[in-house]
């Protein structure tokens, strides 16, 4: 074990014991971006969920769903179905640097939620019960004209990042994304995750219980990933300092 590993390993039981000397626990849950279709990279993702009995919340593409997806799921205890925006496509302009979203400004509102209210539909018709009314906007970024209409097409729930758009009625953020995105794409390293996690851990010793929001994306992981994932796991997903809470119940 690499000292970097090491110290992320003995930094977090470290928390996880803070809290559960206290009879405290820490809240966790798992949302895992741009599911479309089975894959191997999905079969291994599905494999860690239920050898630890955790959810993984899985935000679908809707416009490209398939029902191969549907079918892999189906009898999966564990894996249950976000709404990732209707096509994961940008509209923002990239000439004005402006970042990323595909529900951003430079949407027609009525046009949009038209959108989104056909991809909620088809998203309950391939996964039934599975499926929970809840928005997680490609690139966690939802202007604030979309975000107060979102009840009232039925998708009351909404997954950004970090504080994007925080607090709103339903909302149950990420925190960390275990993945480095510049360049070449990869894991951010255990002293990263150290640091990460550190942060997350010590403002949940002094404020609420908000879950600690997971982020991957395992079209996109390299073996590292799902090492770290096996690591961590092992860990937070069995001390009695920690909590993983039905996805079912999170957003309300």
């Amino acid at each position: 074990m690499t000292p970097d590993r090491k110290r992320f390993t003995d930094e977090l039981v470290g928390h996880l014991d803070w809290f559960a000397e206290r009879g405290r626990k820490v809240s966790f849950w798992w949302r895992d971006d741009d599911a479309i279709e089975p894959t191997p990279a999905l079969d291994r993702m599905l494999q860690i969920a239920n050898t630890h009995g955790i959810d993984l919340a899985l935000a679908v593409i809707p416009k490209n769903a398939t029902d191969a997806l549907a079918e892999r799921l189906s009898d999966e205890p564990h894996a249950f179905v976000l709404q990732h925006g209707w096509q994961h496509k940008n509209f923002q302009l990239k000439e004005k640097r402006e970042k990323a979203a595909e529900l951003g400004s430079r949407r027609d509102p009525d046009e949009l939620m038209a959108q989104l209210a056909e991809g909620k539909e088809r998203l309950q018709s391939l996964f039934g019960e599975k499926f929970i009314p809840a928005i997680v906007p490609p690139w966690n970024r939802i202007d604030p004209e979309i975000s107060r209409r979102l009840p009232g097409i039925g998708l009351p729930g909404l997954s950004t990042f970090t504080f994007h758009n925080f607090p709103h009625d339903h909302q149950v953020q990420s925190h960390i994304d275990i993945l480095k995105w510049k360049k070449q794409v990869r894991f951010i390293g255990w002293e990263s995750a150290r640091l990460r996690f550190d942060l997350q851990l010590c403002r949940r010793r002094n404020t609420g219980n908000e879950p600690v929001g997971l982020l991957t994306h395992h079209l996109a992981h390299d073996e590292a990933s799902f090492d770290f994932l096996e690591e961590f796991l092992a860990i937070a997903a069995h001390h009695e300092g920690a909590a993983w809470p039905a996805v079912t119940g999170l957003f309300g």
